[in-house]
């Protein structure tokens, strides 16, 4: 039921609409009633002996509602002639349905706006939530899992919140309306047919409970299913590489199986809800027709042909009513299963967040520093320990070692991707977390060894994250990163779309585009990660010229495994084990029988010897 409240916030923006929607509901209620009267005076109409013995009849009290009904109908019929009854009866009966329909489609027109709306904004928490999350909330889900939170348990909140509002502004008045006139036309009787509501209620909340259960099932298998396409999509090339097309299409085919079993059953019980209602119905009225028929037989019934007809037909609209009202609370269970899936990312934390007093980082004017800086994963060892470390401004730092040493971790705390869990991280001598979080990233420009481009134009890839930019900036950018030559020979230039992740380009294209977009940012931090590290040789001279020309005058801090790109830098930091092993320029850690020398023999020795 909490879930519930945190939902209902939604429709606040759209209350408007919905009680317009409402009032058109309420209208819709009694021109449904109406519509169903107006049956009453046609049939008393045709049979007019009954109602001529009727219309006699002197009705002695006001509150006498249902004779004074019978009787007003009884003397229309009795005191004009027939056929002009008729006339007006016909033109009344297609008023009322046209009335009762136009108001129905009002109802739907405003309600849509609200339904609309509620999927919209919820999807909009969820997905800037999501980008609100830090990257160490991305190591432990799975991106399908996500997405089908986004799409499927959205739209399942939705439809349940909807059927709630819808039933509880539509089919209560309906219902307390109908049973109304009910009592005041046979009050025994309709008490006996609301005695058999409690058994109605008791059997459809026992189906919900077991919805409810089947429901979250089905949802996280919809994620496995999201997930695995995902994932398959994401690797088609080497899933085509190793030939596994048949072992996808049998782990889809499981999933897939799985998620139809579940689906069957939960159909098989909402569809239970439906003939239980109307079976109960049905008994209902049998015993309506059975107690009229005695007293019709009997000679016993004061009730005209006209308000017998009309007694069924009410209870027959109300019908409709009582089995959605009762469907509503497999809805509400359908809908708290998914809003428990969705408020559970809701609720989730972020842990990089900006404190309250923090503040804006302006201009980086002097330096990076780790003081005894140490970090572990969730569920992990320690992946560095006491790291100390300075980085001046305008300096080029390089950061190698074997794989699995901590570097790419290393580099990650200085955007602020994760904290330390002890030691201190400054920029200008402030603690990192005393300082904004976009202020930081403002200052930085970072490439990496997995190019990240959108599926867009070059001309948005390279100008991401940025609006106005005049086209010759973009050019500019372009042809400092060597781009502009492979750009140029495309059909649509700068304006070609270059596929999911990039696809329709090579590798050093990418990593290019990449180079481009950081130039064009022109910012004071670079951070280069393994950016050469998967291109051939005529890629990686292209890329290796884009990033000198990066570098110059930034601050730099770079991943390398390729030696060969670092030997220029000011300082040379070799990690092992998540400790730093030894520091120095190239020249000073190639005199040292260490690390360093020993990665460097690996690389070059045969390279030397053939010199």
């Amino acid at each position: 039921m909490n879930n519930y409240k945190r939902i209902f916030k939604y429709v606040k923006p759209y209350l408007k609409q919905l009680i317009t929607a409402n009032i058109f509901t309420v209208l819709t209620v009694i021109f449904s009633l109406l519509s169903v009267m107006m049956i009453f005076p046609f049939m008393d109409l045709l049979f007019s002996e009954k109602a001529q013995t009727v219309s006699d009849k002197e009705v002695t009290s006001v509150f006498d509602l249902k004779d004074l009904i019978i009787v007003y109908f009884a003397k229309i019929v009795a005191q004009y002639d027939r056929l002009d009854v008729l006339k007006y009866l016909c033109a009344l009966i297609f008023i009322t349905f046209l009335l009762k329909n136009l108001f129905s489609y009002l109802q739907t027109y405003f309600m849509s706006a609200v339904e609309q709306g509620i999927l919209k904004d919820i999807r909009k928490d969820l997905y800037n939530h999501y980008l609100d999350l830090p990257l160490s909330f991305y190591t432990d889900e799975r991106k399908g899992n996500l997405i089908s939170r986004i799409i499927n348990d959205v739209q399942i909140i939705k439809d349940s919140l909807i059927a709630v509002l819808n039933s509880l502004f539509r089919d209560p008045p309906t219902i307390i309306t109908f049973s109304v006139v009910l009592f005041l036309f046979n009050w025994k009787l309709t008490l006996i047919i609301f005695l058999m509501a409690p058994v109605t209620a008791f059997i459809l909340s026992k189906i919900g409970n077991s919805l409810k259960r089947s429901s979250h099932k089905s949802q996280e298998k919809i994620s496995d299913i999201t997930a695995t396409l995902d994932e398959t999509l994401g690797a088609v090339r080497v899933v085509k590489a190793f030939g596994m097309e048949e072992y996808e299409k049998q782990k889809f085919e499981r999933e897939n199986q799985s998620y139809f079993e579940l689906l069957v059953k939960i159909f098989r019980k909402r569809a239970l809800a439906s003939p239980v209602s109307e079976i109960i119905g049905v008994i209902t009225i049998v015993i309506i027709l059975y107690i009229f028929g005695t007293d019709i037989i009997n000679g016993s019934s004061d009730m005209t042909p006209g308000a017998f007809i009309f007694y069924l037909a009410v209870f027959f609209q109300m019908m409709p009513s009582l089995k959605l009202f009762g469907q509503m609370f497999n809805s509400y269970k359908e809908g708290s299963a998914a809003s428990e899936r969705v408020f559970k990312l809701l609720d989730t934390k972020p842990d990089i967040v900006n404190l309250p007093d923090a503040e804006t980082l302006d201009e980086f004017r002097s330096s990076i520093e780790f003081r005894d800086v140490s970090f572990n994963y969730e569920k992990s060892g320690m992946i560095l320990k006491d790291i100390n470390l300075r980085i001046d401004k305008g300096k080029i730092i390089a950061i190698v070692g074997p794989s699995g040493a901590g570097k790419s971790t290393l580099v990650d705390l200085i955007p602020r991707f994760y904290d330390a869990v002890s030691g201190s991280l400054l920029i200008d001598g402030k603690e990192i977390k005393s300082l904004t979080i976009k202020s930081i990233r403002d200052k930085m420009g970072i490439v990496t060894q997995e190019t990240i481009l959108f599926n867009d134009t070059i001309r948005n890839n390279i100008a991401y994250g940025m609006k106005d930019i005049p086209e010759e900036k973009i050019i500019e950018a372009a042809k400092a990163a060597n781009a502009h030559i492979f750009i140029d020979k495309l059909d649509s230039g700068y304006d070609t779309i270059i596929g999911d992740r990039g696809v329709k380009l090579s590798g050093g294209e990418r990593q290019r585009l990449s180079i481009a977009r950081a130039l064009l940012k022109n910012p004071p931090i670079l951070i280069l990660d393994e950016a050469t590290s998967s291109l051939d040789t005529e890629s990686e001279i292209l890329v290796q010229q884009a990033i000198e020309r990066l570098m110059h005058g930034r601050t730099s801090v770079v991943i390398a495994h390729r030696l060969s790109t670092v030997r220029n830098a000011n300082l040379i930091v070799v990690l092992n084990k998540g400790m730093i092993a030894e520091t120095g320029t190239h020249d000073e850690l190639i005199l040292n029988d260490n690390i360093y020398r020993k990665l460097y023999n690996l690389q070059f020795r045969h390279q030397e010897l053939n010199l």
